[in-house]
């Protein structure tokens, strides 16, 4: 069993309070019994200049201080601030309250601010343990228990004192030490090395998007039908419905050509305009530029009030979906959320783009009919395009950088409906999107593998 003595003669037994077992010849002790002080900082402003630096919680950053970046203050007690080698600092309120930071150098004569506790180790105590300590399971889970406070969370002096430390014999923590610091220079490698790949991958995935848009990704099938047969299918369909007067032509109508350069433009009445920007020079012969408004119902969307939607109906909002891959986090009934604005209504195999803040890049393949938020936009494709590669395009960057160039708005920045009809669509024969939709799919399963393996 375990019990604590205090200074007045009593003994409490503390073995519920205990964290765990240790090894034969370790002692459990609180901070407060190895600390020949536990000091609150200085409560001064930060200058341009002084006779000290003033470390504050801001300046450390990653276990690291750049001193000379540190402001100055002045004071008349420096010997009750001043910091030494092997003193740790201690963040006492805040989001960051834990966080400790050991003293190894010091460059300047440096004081320490108020939001920081310096504690300052008896002898025999290894300051480089004990901060290894600070950075364990065991001391963020009693400093997360004892800090008080929802908004502005803080853990005072007091608290700190009673803190449980496991203690070994100071031969033991020299021993200790040089193994904890190798075991996590290898650690921070591992996680360099897995952000590293992590960033590759992202890389990859981008690339291979960027190949597959501009007709680089596969080998070519002079068998395919070439996309101008449906293009042009489309076209003929809308002038017929224009001499029908059911839809009337667009004053500014334009036309997409290829030049004698090989470089494609567009011609608005008398105007001519590069399309060099979007770098779709040297497409296959069996591919077409068009614009999105030409082969989708880019903002053609069936408006719902909230009061006549089943309460069993999935509603979809934005937060539901993760950012850059389109995954839906949950499917959300309409009796499961509190929702009274107009929806956009959807169904199984459209493509739905979230206009408002497009650089999150949340497109989804719809898998089932449902309702969402006005701010995203159901898409429907003609029969000459497959959902799937419709969906990869707007998920590129190019089509990210054109949204991003036409948003407007400065907080919630979005990309209008003239705007986004206008985006311009690599267009494949159907049998290649077919391929590409294929390709791309099993690339990008085979580096989701191994993307969660690093988790």
């Amino acid at each position: 069993m375990h019990y604590e003595k205090f200074s007045d003669g009593t003994v409490k037994c503390i073995e519920d309070e205990i964290p765990f077992e240790l090894p034969e010849g370790w002692e459990w002790t609180r901070l407060g019994c190895i600390t020949d002080v536990i000091q609150y900082g200085l409560s001064n402003s930060a200058e341009s200049t002084g006779d000290y630096r003033l470390l504050r919680i801001t300046d450390i950053q990653n276990g690291c201080v750049n001193w000379d970046t540190v402001p100055f203050t002045s004071t008349d007690e420096p010997e009750k601030y001043l910091l030494h080698k092997d003193d740790i600092v201690f963040a006492r309120t805040g989001a960051t309250v834990g966080k400790s930071f050991l003293i190894t150098d010091l460059p300047y004569a440096s004081v320490y601010a108020s939001y920081l506790i310096r504690i300052r180790l008896i002898n025999g105590i290894s300051a480089n343990y004990i901060y290894h300590f600070f950075n364990s399971y065991c001391y963020w889970e009693q400093v997360t228990d004892k800090a008080v406070g929802v908004g502005q969370p803080n853990c005072n002096g007091t608290a700190l004192r009673e803190l449980f430390i496991p203690l070994p014999s100071q031969a033991e923590q020299n021993r200790i030490v040089p193994v904890a610091d190798k075991l996590l220079k290898i650690v921070d490698t591992i996680t360099s090395e897995q952000e590293s790949l992590s960033e590759l991958i992202q890389t990859t995935k981008s690339k291979i998007l960027d190949l597959a848009i501009r007709g680089k990704l596969l080998p070519q099938d002079p068998n395919d039908e070439p996309a101008s047969v449906p293009l042009e299918r489309i076209r003929a369909e809308k002038e017929e419905l224009i001499k029908q007067g059911k839809i009337k032509r667009d004053k500014k109508d334009s036309v997409i050509f290829k030049g004698d350069d090989n470089s494609y433009y567009l011609r608005t009445g008398k105007l001519e305009e590069s399309f060099d920007a979007w770098q779709f020079d040297n497409l296959p012969e069996t591919w077409e530029i068009c614009r999105l408004g030409e082969v989708c119902n880019y903002g053609d969307c069936i408006n719902v009030d909230t009061a006549d939607i089943a309460d069993d109906a999935w509603i979809l909002d934005l937060d539901d979906i993760e950012k850059d891959t389109g995954r839906i986090f949950k499917k959300i009934k309409k009796f499961q959320r509190n929702s009274i604005s107009t929806k956009h209504q959807f169904h199984s195999g459209q493509v739905l783009y979230s206009k408002l803040r497009p650089y999150l890049n949340k497109v989804v393949l719809s898998d089932d009919d449902g309702y969402c938020t006005s701010e995203i936009l159901p898409l429907e494709f003609a029969n000459c395009i497959i959902p799937e590669y419709a969906r990869y395009y707007i998920m590129s960057k190019t089509f990210l950088a054109y949204a991003d160039r036409c948003s407007y708005g400065v907080k919630m920045p979005r990309l209008g409906t003239a705007d986004g009809k206008k985006a311009i669509f690599p267009l494949p024969p159907l049998a290649e999107q077919e391929r590409i939709v294929k390709r791309i799919t099993n690339v990008y399963k085979q580096l989701d593998l191994i993307s969660n393996a690093l988790l």
